[in-house]
């Protein structure tokens, strides 16, 4: 094959773009963000129940912080990291103010009732947040998700369980966080649990149901979607 021929096919392969698989693993961050996001909440709850509040607080920031800086030190993606040390940092010193633990996931629970919101208000005004989600991913920032019909019936239901994912995983939040049966540190370290539990798992599971739902619906179309 002379340079010429080789050419095209070289500069097609290097411009071509992601597929949703890959696009899903990076903004899971694969296994390791999964890991990585879960650590620092391990690391508070373990610590706030052998020791106590403000250890617990400084210790979990601390492991953010280490995870951050060893991404650095590798010239890594901190993308992941500085998401959930942001997190941690604002609960830690809602927390430390308060001296409630439960407080370290207060950020938390309001993101997620925020994104249960814009969810069900997507819906109402006709731009499924999925769908918008899927062009982001998957489409290169096309409009084909609002512009043609069927794909954005598929995108409204699928927001719609989306939201009642949030909902749900919403109301486990207050029911922990208010339920005066339970102790502080009883309350943090289910809060915790939940977090872990329901955090990269469910969004996982609603990206793989979501880029099924795709494809299904494109099959039926006859019509080639990214994968």
């Amino acid at each position: 094959m002379t340079s010429r021929e080789a050419g095209p096919a070289h500069s097609a392969d290097e411009e071509r773009l992601p597929t949703f698989s890959e696009q899903v693993a990076s903004q899971l961050g694969g296994v390791r963000g999964t890991v990585e996001a879960g650590i620092p909440i391990v690391v508070f709850v373990v610590v706030n129940l052998l020791w106590s509040l403000r250890p617990a607080l400084v210790a979990a920031v601390a492991v953010a912080l280490g995870i951050g800086a060893y991404r650095l030190w590798r010239r890594e993606s901190v993308r992941h990291a500085a998401n959930g040390l942001v997190g941690i940092v604002i609960g830690a010193a809602l927390a430390w103010r308060s001296g409630e633990a439960k407080d370290v996931y207060l950020p938390g629970i309001l993101y997620t009732a925020g994104y249960c919101v814009a969810l069900l208000g997507s819906v109402v005004i006709g731009r499924p947040f999925v769908g918008w989600l899927w062009s982001v991913i998957a489409d290169n920032g096309g409009t084909r998700w609002y512009r043609e019909e069927g794909l954005r019936r598929i995108f409204a239901w699928l927001t719609l369980v989306w939201s009642a994912s949030y909902l749900i995983k919403l109301g486990g939040y207050l029911w922990v966080f208010y339920d005066s049966g339970l102790t502080d540190d009883q309350q943090a370290s289910i809060l915790g649990i939940l977090r872990i539990a329901l955090g990269a798992p469910l969004y996982g599971l609603l990206l793989a149901l979501t880029i099924w739902a795709v494809r299904r619906h494109q099959r039926g179309l006859g019509n080639a979607v990214p994968a």
